[in-house]
C-alpha cells in the first residue's frame, strides 16, 4: 500500500483528521503526521501515534525517531533532516485541515514549521483541503492563495457547505468526510502509477460489481436485496488505490463512486449480466461483490397492479453470471465471487460453490449476524480458495477489501507465473 504524510493545521476540524488517519492505516496505508503548534490546540499527538503507530512530528528541527521511515519500515543507519525525509519517502502529501493562515503560507512559500517546511520539499502529489469559516473561505486573499496553488499543481479539495463551527453559521467551509479525502488521496498516488512497492496491481485492469439488483414486478414494485454496495465500493477503493484501472458495476448504489473510478450503472440482473460479460473480457480481476437476484417474475406487469385480494407470482432464474464469465475466461484471469450466507455452514457451502463455479476465490460471510454485512460499515469474511481459507476478523469494510485484494494480488501473482 502507500506511504501517506498528512499534515494538520489549526482548526476545529482538526478533530476529522484522527478519523482520516484512522481509516487510512486500516486500509493497509503506512501515515505519518505532522502537526502546526496551533493544531495541537485542539487535537493531542499522542491521539494520531497511536492511531498510526508512529511518532508526530511538530517542529523541523525535531529529531525523527523513526529516521524518516514509515511503519512497517526499517529505520536508516544514519540521522536524515526529518522534514526531508518523510516528505521524500511520501507517496502524497495531504494537509487537513488546511486552515486559511497555512494556505497563506504555502501559497508564498514561507517555512516556518514542519507542515510547511515538508510541503516545499515534497515531490510525490500534494493536497490540501480548506476549512475555515465561510467568510474566510470566501475573502479574496483566501481565493488567491487557492488560485496560486491550483497554478502550481496543488489539488485542492473544496470545502463543503454546512453547518460551520460557530454557532448558527452556515455556509460554504466544512472539511469533507474522511473517506471522501482518502479517495482523493488515493486517486491521487494512481494517477501517478506509483504507491509502497509500485503499486501491486499497477496497470492492472479490475471490473468490481456492487449493490444489489432490482427485478421489476410491474411499474414501480419490485423484488430487491438490502445491500447498500458499501462492499463493493470498498473494493473498488482498494483496487484503485493499488494502482489498477477500475470499472465499477453499480447495481442501485446511491453512494458516490471513488475517485477515479469508471462507474457504470445498472438495475437488473439482466443488465448486470451484459456490462459485467463486456468488461470482464479484458479484465485482469473480477471481483463479483454484487448481490444478484437468483430468480425474477416471468411476466412483470406493465402498469401498476392494483390491490385486489391475493398475488401470485411466477418466478424464473437468472442468469449464473459468475459462473458464465468464469466459463469464457482466459488464461491469466482471476474472478473472485462472494457469497452471502445464512448461518453454520457457510464456509462448507463456499465451498462447494467455489467448484461449481469454477472461480478461484470465494469470499463469505454470515448474513445471519446484525453486526456486519447488509447495510452494515462493517463486515467479516472468509477467503476461500483450493487450497486454504483465510479468516478476515470484523472490521471496517475499506479493512476486508485490503485483506481480499490482497489476496487477489497473490492469486495473480501466481496465475503469471
Amino acid at each position: 500500500m502507500a506511504r501517506i504524510l498528512l499534515g494538520v493545521s489549526g482548526g476545529i476540524a482538526a478533530y476529522r483528521a484522527l478519523e482520516l488517519a484512522r481509516l487510512a492505516t486500516t486500509s493497509g496505508h503506512a501515515v505519518r503526521v505532522l502537526m502546526t503548534p496551533a493544531a495541537t490546540r485542539f487535537v493531542g499527538p499522542a491521539s494520531f501515534e497511536a492511531i498510526v503507530g508512529a511518532p508526530v512530528l511538530q517542529d523541523e528541527f525535531e529529531r525523527d525517531p523513526l529516521g524518516g521511515a514509515y511503519p512497517g519500515e526499517t529505520r536508516p543507519e544514519h540521522d536524515p533532516i526529518g522534514h526531508l525525509a518523510v516528505a521524500e519517502r511520501c507517496d502524497a502529501y495531504l494537509i487537513a485541515p488546511a486552515s486559511a493562515n497555512t494556505l497563506a503560507k504555502l501559497a508564498a512559500g514561507v517555512a516556518d514549521s514542519m507542515v510547511t517546511t515538508a510541503f516545499l520539499a515534497c515531490t510525490a502529489p500534494r493536497l490540501v483541503a480548506p476549512a475555515m469559516n465561510d467568510r474566510m473561505y470566501r475573502d479574496p486573499a483566501t481565493q488567491a492563495n487557492v488560485a496560486r496553488l491550483r497554478e502550481r499543481g496543488v489539488e485542492v479539495i473544496e470545502p463543503e457547505e454546512g453547518a460551520l463551527a460557530s454557532r448558527g453559521e452556515y455556509g460554504v467551509g466544512r472539511l469533507p468526510q474522511p473517506p471522501t479525502l482518502l479517495q482523493r488521496v488515493e486517486a491521487a498516488i494512481a494517477a501517478r502509477g506509483e504507491g509502497a512497492n509500485g503499486g501491486p496491481l499497477s496497470g492492472r485492469r479490475v471490473v468490481v460489481t456492487a449493490g444489489g439488483t432490482r427485478e421489476p414486478l410491474d411499474a414501480v414494485r419490485f423484488l430487491g436485496n438490502r445491500s447498500s454496495g458499501r462492499m463493493g465500493l470498498a473494493l473498488a477503493r482498494a483496487a484503485a488505490a493499488r494502482g489498477a484501472r477500475v470499472t465499477l458495476i453499480a447495481a442501485n448504489v446511491a453512494l458516490p463512486a471513488p475517485a477515479g473510478v469508471e462507474r457504470v450503472d445498472v438495475e437488473t440482473a439482466a443488465e448486470l449480466a451484459a456490462a459485467t460479460r463486456e468488461r470482464a473480457a479484458d479484465c485482469d480481476l473480477l471481483l463479483m461483490a454484487a448481490a444478484v437476484a437468483d430468480f425474477r417474475p416471468v411476466e412483470p406487469h406493465a402498469g401498476k397492479l392494483a390491490r385486489a385480494g391475493e398475488l401470485e407470482l411466477r418466478l424464473e432464474p437468472t442468469e449464473d453470471v459468475l459462473a458464465s464469465v468464469a466459463a469464457q475466461r482466459r488464461p491469466g484471469q482471476v474472478l473472485i465471487g462472494f457469497a452471502a450466507e445464512h448461518g453454520e455452514g457457510a464456509v462448507e457451502r463456499a465451498r462447494a460453490k467455489l467448484a461449481r463455479k469454477g472461480v478461484d476465490a470465494i469470499v463469505v460471510n454470515d448474513i445471519s449476524r446484525s453486526d456486519i454485512g447488509f447495510e452494515s460499515e462493517h463486515n467479516e469474511v472468509t477467503i476461500v480458495t483450493a487450497t486454504d481459507e483465510q479468516h478476515v476478523q470484523r472490521s471496517s469494510k475499506d479493512a476486508v477489501a485490503a485483506a481480499v485484494l490482497d489476496r487477489a494480488a497473490e492469486l495473480l501473482g501466481a496465475s503469471a507465473g
